[in-house]
């Protein structure tokens, strides 16, 4: 049977996490620090995915939030650049045919 999932926050941490839970305006980065709070609590990375979010998400989906936040800290919880839906059009994209 696997380990469940544990991660050890120091004061400082936790003290950090819990202000950006209250004051961040990104709601996303709100709800991955709540999901990381939760397990260093002593949740399950399942249970806090499937119930203790605002939304469920995949326990994976989880677990990666809190190796990114391991190894990169606050930091890697933010959506990374070049993610999300890309422009189905651009005016400016190159090779356009110009009307005469």
């Amino acid at each position: 049977m696997p380990k469940p999932l544990e991660i050890q926050l120091e004061a400082c941490e936790r003290a950090r996490l819990e202000r950006v839970l209250k004051t961040h305006p990104k709601a996303y980065l709100r709800e991955r620090v709540a999901a990381i709070l939760k397990v260093s609590e002593g949740l399950s990375g399942r249970e806090v995915a499937l119930h203790r979010l605002n939304q469920p998400h995949a326990p994976d989906t989880v677990y990666d939030w809190i190796a990114r936040y391991r190894q990169e800290g606050l930091d890697g919880l933010l959506i990374r650049e070049g993610r999300g839906r890309k422009p189905a059009f651009s005016p400016s994209a190159p090779g356009r045919r110009q009307r005469a």
